[in-house]
């Protein structure tokens, strides 16, 4: 058993990080911008922040990465860019809440990939979470006992879960990339995360249609430089004074976040039967979560 101690400063580090990335929702509603040309000023910003950073401060290793680490890296970083974008864009769609708590079906998602891709094995217990986390996402998107799924919102419910989709793929390519440093590994995969919307905003017309005031300039450079570079560099930086079971719970702070901000600063309701929903998903992974982890 790891009887290793949580470090307080490591825990309000974690926590701050998780509450700024469940705010993001709030900044993107406030950014008359595609979320295409949101992901890529996000990767971009975020990416030359860290790289700046560790560059400063010298951490990080040095060491040459090998091609297809850095291709692997690059692929991740793509696809990275493309669950924001799907994210992004679900926000216009449906609420914040809800939105949110469709990208957190993730560790369901790679819950029941791990057999197949890890050969894991998988327990009475984690099968039954994801049983219920399932059926709470039939309940968050008006599947069953609402009628979210009939007032356009649903479109958002399926970006969302698509958003999840992608990010359970860079779970998983995360854990087959071993041996490089955190540093240079989320710089690479931020970078790479605003390079791939590049060729697509070309090819939807550019940035004629975009328009870009003060505020909106403060908005970007706020989520890029603060909602990613500063937030991840927390969130890496926390890591190595919590134990692992106490990284992978703090996670479920930010959709909690989320619809904690969407109900008292933009007044999106969630009705009874999706919260009920959002309980089921949250309680489930963090129920599949204990006990797995810090041993």
């Amino acid at each position: 058993m790891n009887n290793k101690k949580n470090d307080p400063k490591s825990l309000i580090m974690m926590i701050s990080s998780m509450i700024v990335f469940g705010s993001i929702g709030i900044f993107r509603r406030n950014l008359p911008l595609s979320s295409a040309l949101i992901s890529a000023s996000r990767g971009l910003i975020g990416g030359l922040f860290i790289l700046v950073f560790t560059l400063l401060t010298r951490k990080g290793a040095k060491e040459r990465i090998a091609a297809r680490k850095f291709f692997l890296l690059a692929l991740t970083g793509a696809v990275i860019g493309i669950n924001w974008m799907l994210l992004f864009e679900s926000f216009n769609h449906t609420t914040i809440g809800i939105a949110m708590l469709c990208f957190n079906m993730q560790p369901t998602i790679v819950v029941l990939l791990s057999p197949i891709i890890f050969k894991e094995r998988l327990t009475a217990k984690k099968l039954i979470c994801a049983a219920i986390a399932i059926f709470g996402m039939a309940m968050v998107s008006g599947v069953i006992g609402s009628t979210e799924a009939q007032n356009g919102s649903f479109l958002g419910v399926q970006l969302g879960l698509m958003a999840a989709v992608c990010y359970s793929f860079v779970v998983i390519m995360n854990k087959k990339i071993v041996g490089v440093d955190t540093y240079r590994k989320t710089t690479i995969q931020l970078l790479f995360a605003g390079i791939v919307m590049l060729p697509y905003l070309l090819l939807k017309g550019g940035f004629g249609n975009e328009v870009f005031s003060p505020k909106t300039i403060i908005l970007i450079l706020i989520l890029g430089i603060v909602h990613t570079g500063v937030s991840y560099l927390l969130y890496f930086g926390s890591m190595d004074g919590l134990r692992a079971q106490t990284v992978a719970i703090s996670g479920y702070i930010e959709p909690v976040a989320a619809l904690v901000f969407s109900a008292l600063l933009l007044k999106e309701p969630l009705s009874v039967t999706g919260f009920i929903g959002a309980v089921m998903i949250i309680g489930s992974a963090i129920i599949s979560e204990s006990g797995e982890q810090g041993k």
